[in-house]
């Protein structure tokens, strides 16, 4: 048996069900493209806090957007089965909705490589989302972070992924 089919199709595990990181090696560089989601649940005078730029610890929005860009450059530092890719896009938009109330994130991250960004961009929008708990905590602290999930995945041998 290969070590897909004693893992059950898990490809981090060898036959013996050790961890290790995928050799990718062996596979062509691709442009791939992956794009996550999540949001952050809060009271609608945090929210007002945030937009009316009235924080203590200032621009919540740039300063998330920065902390989830430097977070998908460090996911390899994060997550230890992931390779370190060259990665040539991160863009995060952070976008008020008092529906909710609260702040959608979405993380858009691209490269050229051999294997694929989906771990980035889901790292980025978990930091953006922690940077912005993190900065408006003192006034809510039951704020939630909810809906991580990868919507839309291009490139590579699995092709195109888009969630539903």
């Amino acid at each position: 048996m290969t070590a897909n089919q004693d893992s059950g199709g898990l490809t981090h595990f060898d036959d013996q069900g050790q961890a290790h990181m995928v050799d990718v090696s062996a596979k062509p560089a691709t442009d791939r493209l992956a794009v996550a989601e999540g949001m952050v649940r809060m009271g609608a005078d945090t929210l007002a806090l945030i937009t009316e730029g009235r924080a203590k610890k200032g621009d919540v929005l740039g300063v998330a957007r920065l902390a989830g860009i430097m977070g998908a450059k460090k996911t390899a530092d994060l997550i230890p089965l992931c390779h370190p890719l060259p990665i040539t896009k991160v863009s995060l938009d952070l976008v008020p909705d008092a529906t909710i109330p609260g702040i959608r994130v979405q993380a858009t991250v691209k490269t050229g490589g051999q294997t694929g960004v989906e771990m980035e961009a889901l790292t980025a929008v978990s930091v953006a989302c922690l940077t912005i708990y993190d900065m408006v905590k003192a006034v809510e602290k039951s704020m939630t972070i909810e809906g991580i999930r990868l919507i839309l995945k291009d490139g590579g041998k699995s092709g195109r992924y888009e969630a539903k």
